[in-house]
């Protein structure tokens, strides 16, 4: 019945917009999953990374729901990002910005309350500058980089930092952190070398708590998670390990309505530049997605979609606005236009989606494109 439903209210969801596609968002999942990972950190806390617009699903209707289930620690990736969560948050809600701050955008940042994270001696200089320009004292947090060569000071720069801490008292160190590069491997040396790397970091500047854990650092163990993660792909439903069972409640559906059936013969060249060739008779649907709507043009001849659980592969190249797929499996008639097709949903998880597309659920998610009608439940 639950199923009969959502596909009502999906069909009439689409059919009073004029969209051909139907995102549903389930916040309520996101905050469970946020509640999970909690109390798996516990008795550290667990932050929220909602960079790139909360993985595309809305950022701040996200955070909202996320600091009403008790979160206080945000970290988007960019100042721009900060500015728009800084102002939907309450004034205790921590926002974080992940890359540093770009040049410029200091004072304003310290103005808002907004928080860099130091990667580099240029930035803290920089942040130091405009704690004496405001004659204050501003916060931040500082990352190292132990081992993945990203962001964050680098070991020749330590000692300098260190001695500029000493010195100085611009700046209010909230916590030290750094980023494991590996974490969804359960087996990666790379985990058990950050690790070492961030306890030396420990011991050479005493007194700072650390963060360290992101998704799948969260599943690695208590070693590694410090006083504040930062999960990200976890919340909205993405697998933290890969190889093994995802713990997370799936977040999104998807949903594309059919724009036109028809029946082709033997020998029918299908889509651009006619790689895909009938070798029977067969019934054809195009949908009204392509890879503007972020079903990668990878998925061609390799990707499906499903209508009432049976599998209807994708044929030909996907286009820019749409997908042929071949529901020769289906009684005739069963699809016309306007029906929906599922591409998210029980029979195909977004890890499937990104694996059949050779990628990873963070690109799939974040690239769903804004032409679908969105549901938050």
């Amino acid at each position: 019945m639950d199923n009969l439903l959502s596909a009502k209210n999906a069909s009439a969801g689409v059919a009073c917009t004029g969209a051909t596609g139907y995102l549903t968002i389930d916040v309520a999942a996101i905050c469970r999953n946020y509640g999970k990972l909690a109390s798996m950190v516990t008795p550290g806390r667990a932050a929220a990374v909602v960079k790139a617009d909360a993985y595309g699903l809305g950022a701040e209707r996200v955070s909202r729901a996320l600091y009403e289930r008790g979160c206080r620690h945000f970290f988007v990736a960019q100042f721009v990002e900060a500015q728009e969560l800084r102002l939907a948050l309450a004034p205790d809600a921590q926002v974080f910005v992940l890359n540093g701050l770009q040049p410029g955008t200091e004072l304003a940042s310290a103005e808002m309350g907004i928080i860099p994270v130091l990667n580099s001696l240029e930035q803290y200089r920089r942040w130091c500058s405009a704690a004496r320009a405001l004659r204050g004292t501003l916060p931040a947090v500082v990352q190292f980089d132990t081992g993945m060569s990203r962001l964050g000071f680098p070991p020749e720069e330590r000692s300098t930092l260190a001695k500029a801490l000493d010195e100085h008292g611009d700046v209010e160190v909230l916590f030290i952190m750094s980023h494991l590069a590996s974490a969804d491997e359960l087996d990666a040396t790379q985990n058990a070398q950050q690790l070492a790397e961030i306890r030396r970091i420990a011991d050479a500047f005493a007194g700072f708590d650390i963060s360290f854990a992101n998704s799948g650092g969260v599943f690695l163990g208590d070693a590694y998670h410090g006083v504040l993660a930062r999960p990200g792909i976890a919340l909205y439903g993405g697998a933290p390990t890969s190889g093994e069972p995802n713990p997370m409640e799936p977040v999104v559906s998807l949903e594309v309505a059919v724009v036109q059936t028809r029946t082709v013969q033997v020998g029918t060249k299908v889509g651009y530049s006619g790689v895909h060739v009938t070798e029977t008779e067969a019934r054809l649907a195009t949908i009204a997605a392509g890879y503007a709507d972020g079903l990668p043009r990878a998925l061609s001849g390799r990707g499906a979609v499903y209508h009432q659980g049976v599998r209807l592969p994708i044929v030909g190249r996907v286009s820019m606005d749409s997908i042929t797929v071949d529901v020769s499996a289906l009684p005739e008639g069963a699809l016309n236009l306007g029906d929906l097709v599922e591409v998210i949903g029980p029979h195909q998880s977004l890890e499937d989606v990104a694996r059949d597309a050779g990628t990873i659920s963070y690109e799939i998610l974040t690239g769903l494109g804004h032409r679908y009608y969105r549901h938050y439940r």
